[in-house]
């Protein structure tokens, strides 16, 4: 089975109020379950707000650390899940599944060097 990331695109700003919040992240937690259940779960978390981040980054030979987030956005990854599928096909209804949940885009890309088995 190949794995794929299934990205969390959130936009800036602030926190969702609680009557919102506490029903997206209840029902986050069914849908984690129905993927553990389906034997398709692999890892899944929430990110810290991107000014939390720390950038490496080499430039001209030296490495440089850097505050915040590399490039400017209105949007940026807030959480994401791994899941197993055979197929894209397989891992775009779980995408569907959490966007309906979640109410944000999610992005879904195969890591590299998968095999199907």
């Amino acid at each position: 089975m190949k794995q794929y990331l299934l990205s969390i695109y959130q936009p800036d700003g602030g926190t969702p109020p609680p009557e919102v919040l506490d029903r997206v992240m209840r029902e986050v937690g069914a849908l984690i379950e129905e993927t553990k259940a389906a034997g398709a779960w692999v890892f899944n978390g929430g990110l810290h707000p991107p000014d939390t981040a720390t950038v490496v980054r080499l430039k001209d030979g030296d490495l440089l650390i850097t505050d915040g987030p590399y490039a400017e956005g209105k949007e940026h990854i807030g959480g994401f899940l791994i899941v197993k599928a055979p197929d894209l096909d397989s891992a775009l209804m779980w995408a569907r599944k959490a966007a309906r949940v979640i109410t944000l885009p999610i992005e879904v890309r195969p890591f590299q060097g998968e095999v199907e088995s």
